[in-house]
């Protein structure tokens, strides 16, 4: 296996001066996987005063001696060496009330969480791998090091963890470690909506996402109860032949991985049991669904605490997947106007991905959006007048027609939409003269 050169040169200052190091953890299972590992973690048998006497001339941080745990700076690189060690108790289900420094390295791996995150390497003695954990990583397999139960217990987030390695390497879980997983879903309740948040937003982006979602609806519905009463719910709709669950997690799959859009897409149509009326025919509609949707995923996402920029734009996306796009210059620079290129991309991406989720007539439009999007590209890099600032006349200027007022911002505005529906050019002396005709028509 190698190693950078720094980890190296720390793993054998603590070797010569009689103590066990290895890497351990994510750099291990990355490097088994034929993945270069950005981060290196290091165990060792030596104290944390034993490892900082090691390292006596270096940048030592004392990170966080409590758990045994000091930082070295080595070749301008910060390195995170931990004693083994043994956990007590986890009476918050996340974190150990105390911990019980060991020569073993036995005794440290098996409180960690999966066989492939337990698997430790050094240079001079090997691989150790007590729990067959480079044989999972060969099968694709994610299980819990010893009692499931044990370990999510300990930990709640491991339970997210452990969805988020099936989506992102493409691996399955265990059948005991996922019948825990069911089973011990309500200790997600422990967990920060921060981390479940941070948690959530990798697993979307995983390449086997979709598959995720379908196998743990309850788990996920756990974190986000909007999603409860999506499951199974049958939509009774010309447009739609697959449940309100299944629909979302295919408009998942039909985005770009990357964790806004998805995670718009995922919450996109949760209020329609909550707008759910039905004509004459039996057909059911949801009419505003749009709007609803958008409130219970801003709902959602400040649980979260998530960013206010993450939660507009996921409300926004959603807010607008269902509105009629049209494909002529007018209604783009409109929407250029309104949402800029990057968020109105994101509305149309999002068109398709619902669109692709549909019946199959309703996939006849995927070109057209996809259209509206090239065109809309195209319209950007030619730098229209989308805004007021963007005008060639300033309030400056019409505070000779016009004092400073709302009536004033009122023929600001009046100007923009005319530049942006062509029906004006952004010129300075023709934007003055229509500016004079709209005064004079509103007093």
């Amino acid at each position: 296996m190698e190693l950078p050169h720094n980890i190296t040169e720390i793993l054998a200052k603590l070797e010569k001066a009689g103590h066990e190091a290895y890497i351990v953890g994510g750099c291990v299972r990355d490097s088994l996987m034929g993945v270069q590992p950005h981060d290196f973690d290091i165990t060792t048998s030596a104290l944390p005063e034993e490892t900082m006497a090691v390292f006596e001339g270096y940048t030592v941080i004392p990170t966080g001696l409590k758990h045994g745990t000091v930082t070295v700076l080595c070749e301008g690189e910060p390195v995170e060496i931990t004693t083994y060690r043994v956990d007590g108790d986890y009476a918050d289900g996340r974190h150990p009330d105390s911990v019980k420094f060991t020569r073993s390295l036995s005794e440290d791996v098996a409180r960690r969480d999966f066989t492939m995150n337990g698997i430790a390497y050094s240079p001079t003695r090997g691989l150790f791998d007590e729990y067959d954990g480079a044989e999972d990583i060969r099968r694709g397999v994610i299980r819990c090091i010893g009692d499931a139960d044990k370990r999510f217990n300990e930990d709640a987030l491991r339970i997210l963890r452990a969805l988020r390695f099936s989506a992102v390497l493409g691996f399955t879980i265990e059948a005991s470690t996922a019948a825990s997983i069911r089973r011990n879903k309500g200790l997600l309740a422990r967990v920060s909506g921060e981390r479940i948040l941070t948690e959530l937003q990798k697993l979307l982006c995983g390449r086997n996402a979709g598959e995720v979602l379908r196998a743990y609806p309850e788990v996920f519905a756990e974190v986000i109860p909007e999603l409860s009463p999506c499951i199974g719910y049958e939509q009774h709709s010309r447009f739609h032949s697959l449940t309100l669950y299944e629909h979302l997690v295919k408009a998942v799959e039909n985005t770009p991985a990357e964790s806004g859009i998805r995670l718009a897409m995922l919450l996109h149509d949760v209020g329609k049991p909550l707008t759910q009326t039905e004509d004459e025919n039996g057909e059911w509609h949801f009419y505003a669904h749009a709007e609803k949707s958008a409130e219970l995923a801003d709902a959602a996402l400040s649980r979260f605490h998530a960013s206010n920029a993450l939660r507009s734009r996921v409300g926004e996306i959603i807010r607008y997947h269902g509105m009629v796009p049209e494909n002529n210059d007018r209604f783009i620079r409109r929407r250029l106007s309104k949402h800029g290129l990057p968020l109105f991309r994101d509305i149309m991406l999002a068109h398709i991905a619902d669109d692709s989720a549909k019946a199959e007539f309703a996939k006849e439009r995927i070109p057209l959006w996809r259209e509206i999007v090239r065109r809309a590209e195209e319209l950007s890099e030619q730098q229209p007048c989308l805004s007021i600032k963007q005008l060639a006349v300033s309030g400056r200027e019409l505070s000779a027609l016009i004092p400073p007022s709302p009536k004033m911002g009122e023929t600001l505005n009046y100007l923009l939409q005319g530049v942006i529906d062509g029906r004006f050019r952004n010129d300075r002396d023709e934007l003055l003269v229509q500016a004079r005709r709209f005064l004079d028509k509103n007093p």
